[in-house]
């Protein structure tokens, strides 16, 4: 599917079985949640259902729950500025018969949660008709088990539930992907612009493990763009830092798994553990294996060496 307006771009199975589903929730009015890691496009799948809805000609807006909560709060509910004594209007209220996305809805400050799940509730009373939906990299049912997340809010958004799978389940797309980057930076562009891959560029995109998905896809090629040579982007073109600088040479096993460095596997498994328990280091360490201290040091060590690995891991 192209769509090219929202970036839903994709054959693979998984990819067209989430769009269908979009498809098929936008012309209702329950509340959707969006699951997906980083860089998968869940705002865009949000963009894409609005847009598909009856509600197309109205207020879209996004608030990211992973801000400051008070200005969260003010940003869903409004506030009066003190010095002029003017209301200014929430995104609730401002998008009658609009639609509004609470991104990152697992960093809702607690306290807010279940006023938020009230709200909601009693929207039909202040005759205000919002669609609403959620996005989130988190599993939301292990906040729920873990006491960190309202479990009537999580139920709310929960019951309909679309998953986007990351990059390296959908390489079948990358290539497309590429393409349609490039295709739409020539189109914005006010030159003349003719841009190809190489065979070889086309190979090493598509053999790299994108841990930040679509959105680090669409940066390096935004990037390969600028260092194309004549109207070719080869492999000279294509900067994927030192950590990707041997993916193009990476092969699998017979056990089908991707060789790495010994500080990639480190790095990939200390962060599947995180996600696997919602980040409780303890729990995290005993997986592994390791002292809490250790983990930490780990964490810390990437952190401060520049990485941006675990920058959505608190």
């Amino acid at each position: 599917m192209f769509a090219s307006d929202f970036e839903l771009v994709g054959t693979s199975p998984k990819f067209q079985k989430s769009v269908d589903f979009a498809k098929n929730v936008a012309v209702t009015k329950t509340p959707v949640l969006i699951v997906g890691e980083t860089g998968t496009g869940k705002r865009t799948l949000c963009k894409f259902i609005h847009t598909s809805s009856a509600r197309r000609a109205h207020a879209f807006q996004v608030v990211d729950c992973s801000q400051d909560p008070k200005k969260v709060e003010q940003e869903i509910l409004g506030y009066r500025d003190p010095e002029t004594g003017k209301f200014n209007k929430g995104v609730l209220e401002f998008s009658n018969h609009g639609t509004v996305v609470f991104a990152n809805i697992d960093g809702l400050d607690e306290n807010f949660q279940k006023r938020l799940y009230t709200i909601l509730q009693e929207l039909g009373d202040y005759d205000l008709d919002v669609r609403v939906l959620a996005t989130t990299s988190k599993n939301l049912s292990k906040y729920v088990g873990a006491g960190r997340f309202y479990r009537a809010l999580y139920t709310y958004f929960g019951n309909t539930q679309i998953n986007l799978a990351p990059l390296r389940e959908r390489t079948v797309d990358i290539q497309d992907l590429s393409r349609y980057f490039v295709n739409k930076a020539v189109s914005e562009s006010d030159e003349n612009l003719s841009l190809n891959f190489s065979h070889e560029a086309l190979e090493k995109i598509t053999s790299y493990y994108w841990t930040h998905n679509i959105a680090e896809l669409k940066s390096v090629i935004e990037n390969a763009i600028e260092n194309a040579n004549e109207g070719v982007i080869d492999l000279n073109a294509i900067e994927l830092g030192e950590k990707k600088a041997d993916s193009s040479n990476i092969d699998d096993d017979e056990d089908g798994l991707r060789l790495m460095s010994l500080k990639e596997a480190e790095k990939l498994l200390i962060r599947k553990a995180l996600i696997h328990t919602s980040e409780n280091r303890t729990q995290a360490a005993k997986i592994l294996g390791v002292s809490i201290r250790t983990l930490r040091n780990k964490i810390n060590e990437y952190r401060h060496g520049g990485q941006s690995y675990f920058v959505n891991l608190r």
